[in-house]
């Protein structure tokens, strides 16, 4: 370590203040952040004491999305050797799964850092650690054949308009591994719906049909995985948004370690099943008759409220405001898969919706105590009198 860290030194001195190349200075102290763990504290404004930075905050969301990711990898080429009805063990699953997806990663990172670079080195600050999990989460919501230019032009965008015309990291309103998925969406329809973009080389093979379960409800049509199919993961979907089995592996990292907020997750979970107990009652249609539990387990539901609705950048920041808020994504996400056949997915379009109103949110929790706080005073004033 001690060789390590003499050389990178060496390595900064012509990067540092007044030497030749001082404007790339970012540049090279985001290899050292990366090794290293930062060797200076806050000098000034609003801050706390805490062993945990942001770059340890990055690396458990990182681990914790590894069980997901993983078997995601698998399920791709289970997928894929299942529909096409070759016998495949699981080593073969396995490296399909990564023929297809390790690229994609390579993609984001490559793409959504060099930007990252660019704006550090534009505008003189160091370089974020928040992208380490953008980075990963975009391919992992993606659907396995969309083509990689596609991947690279939606990171540049979430880059772009979600992150950095925004100031950078920490100043987002939008989830950007969510606004990668929307522009896709939006921008290139045809390749993130369907019944042939969720199963590997699908729309190369007549006979493989890889429509998902909301997308077979929304349709009218019947599913017949049991809820423990579901539940584990193996059925065509995103990447790594099936397994609900491992995304809850995902789910106790994140709690124990403080990072994933449980009130936001909770509270989805909660709001999502009352809302899918309700359309039960009802049973108008298909999506509504579809049992409140299987709700829960299917889609990308799962992975969103645990990953992308507890961003504590675009997220409620009040204990209070974190219930409403998660409350909030599980109803509008089933309503939406409900009433809208086109977005059968829901989540997306339910957690972009109350990033926006997230800072209401809490505006409202923050001025509801305040007036708490001065009738208690005022009663305690007329009692003193």
């Amino acid at each position: 370590m001690n060789f390590l860290r003499k050389t990178l030194d060496n390595i900064k001195k012509p990067f540092g203040k007044g030497e030749k190349y001082e404007r790339f200075a970012p540049a090279i102290n985001a290899f050292d952040t990366f090794l290293f763990v930062p060797n200076h504290t806050t000098k000034k404004g609003a801050h706390i004491r805490d062993a945990v930075d942001l770059k340890r905050t990055m690396v458990t969301v990182i681990i914790a999305l590894l069980p997901a990711l993983v078997y995601g990898i698998y399920n791709t080429g289970y997928q894929y050797f299942i529909q096409t009805g070759e016998s495949f063990t699981f080593m073969d699953a396995f490296i399909h799964g990564a023929w297809k997806i390790v690229p994609m990663i390579a993609v984001s990172y490559i793409v959504g850092l060099t930007i990252e670079f660019i704006f550090a080195i534009y505008r003189g600050h160091e370089v974020n650690e928040g992208y380490l999990v953008t980075g990963l989460l975009i391919p992992m919501i993606m659907p396995v054949d969309i083509p990689l230019w596609m991947v690279a032009i939606s990171v540049a965008f979430a880059v772009l308009i979600a992150k950095e015309a925004f100031g950078g990291t920490g100043m987002n309103i939008l989830n950007p591994a969510l606004t990668a998925r929307a522009f896709a969406f939006f921008a290139y329809p045809t390749y993130m719906s369907g019944n042939k973009v969720w199963v590997s080389e699908a729309s190369n093979v007549d006979a493989i049909s890889g429509e998902t379960i909301l997308g077979s409800l929304a349709a009218g049509n019947s599913v017949d995985y049991t809820f423990f199919e579901m539940f584990q993961g193996a059925i065509p979907g995103s990447i790594a948004e099936t397994s609900t089995l491992w995304v809850a592996v995902g789910a106790l990292i994140l709690i124990a370690t403080g990072v994933g907020s449980w009130r936001i997750i909770f509270g989805g979970l909660g709001g999502a099943a009352l809302m899918g107990f309700l359309f039960n009652l009802w049973g108008a249609n298909a999506l509504m008759s579809f049992d409140w539990m299987n709700h829960l387990v299917v889609g990308g539901f799962a992975f969103g409220i645990v990953f992308m609705a507890t961003d504590p950048v675009s997220a409620a920041q009040t204990n209070q405001g974190k219930w409403i808020y998660g409350i909030l994504v599980g109803i509008f996400c089933i309503l939406i898969r409900v009433f809208n056949p086109a977005y059968p997915e829901g989540v997306m379009l339910a957690i972009l919706l109350m990033n926006v109103f997230a800072p209401t949110i809490d505006h409202y929790v923050i001025e509801a105590n305040i007036k708490r706080r001065k009738k208690r005073w005022a009663a305690a004033q007329l009692k003193t009198a």
